[in-house]
Formats: C-alpha cells, structure tokens, sequence
C-alpha cells in the first residue's frame, strides 16, 4: 500500500504542475512555447531538415498532448497500486481522464490573455488515452518478461 501513497502523491503534484503551467499569464506562456520552439528549431537545422511545419501552435499543441499523456501513465500505474478493484480503477481513471483537463481549460478562463479551448480539452484526453495505451504496453512487456524469466528457470 505504501507504493499506493507515492504513485498517488507524484499523480498529484503533477496535477498541480500541468495546473500551474495553465496560470501563467499568456505573455509567459508564450515565451516558453518560443524557448521550446527555438531549441526545437535549432535542433532540426543541425539535422540540416527544413521544418517550416513547426510552428508555436504545433509546439503548443504536442505540450497539451504530451503532458496529459504523461498523466495517463501515472493513472495507470497510481490506481491499481492504491488496490482498488478493477471497474472502480477504470471509472476513476476515465473520470480523471476528463475532467482534469476540463478544470485546466477552465482555469485558462480567468488568466489575463489565455481562454479555454474545446480543442485543447480533446487533445488533453486523445493524450490520457495514449499514455493508457503506453501504461498498458509497459505492463504487457513486463508481464511476458517475467513469464519468459520463468520459464527458463524451469527448464
């Protein structure tokens, strides 16, 4: 259960982080999409690809997909550690799944220069929904590693 409290409390305050980002005022915010969209600039030019396609709004865009991806995969692992029961697991996984980025959308509403985006709240679960997707191939991969693990021993 101890693993439960960890897998929660990191849950938790990456919740308030993604809320956090959704506070800044639109001037700060642009700034780091910009910072990103340099360093990602820079990086397909050492490459010598010409990326014309990678724009703020695409940056901004992959940031939500991204960082709600992240957040399905800490839901994947955080709810069955705390040792609830499969159905309960899922209805408070798609729970949170949803209204998480609804809430951080909403907050967008009262910070100078931002708004709430239908889209971005689509984007934000289209990114629980792969990290799910990830979270679950992790646990796939584990399983037939060990399954491989012991059935070598018993040979």
């Amino acid at each position: 259960m101890k693993k439960g409290y960890i897998w929660t409390a990191v849950t938790v305050f990456y919740v308030l982080f993604i809320f956090s980002h959704s506070m800044k005022p639109a001037d700060i915010s642009s700034e780091d999409s910009g910072r990103v969209l340099e360093l990602i600039q820079k990086a397909f030019k050492s490459w010598e690809i010409n990326a014309p396609w990678v724009t703020e709004h695409v940056i901004r865009k992959a940031a939500h997909f991204s960082e709600y991806a992240l957040l399905g995969v800490l839901l994947w692992n955080c709810l069955p550690a705390c040792g609830f029961d499969p159905q309960v697991r899922w209805l408070i996984h798609v729970t949170a799944g949803c209204v998480v980025p609804l809430l951080d959308e909403t907050i967008q509403l009262f910070v100078p220069g931002r708004s709430g985006q239908v889209g971005d709240i689509w984007i934000d679960c289209f990114g629980v929904a792969f990290g799910t997707l990830l979270g679950a191939a992790g646990l796939m991969v584990r399983k037939r590693a060990m399954d491989g693990r012991i059935k070598r021993r018993a040979k």
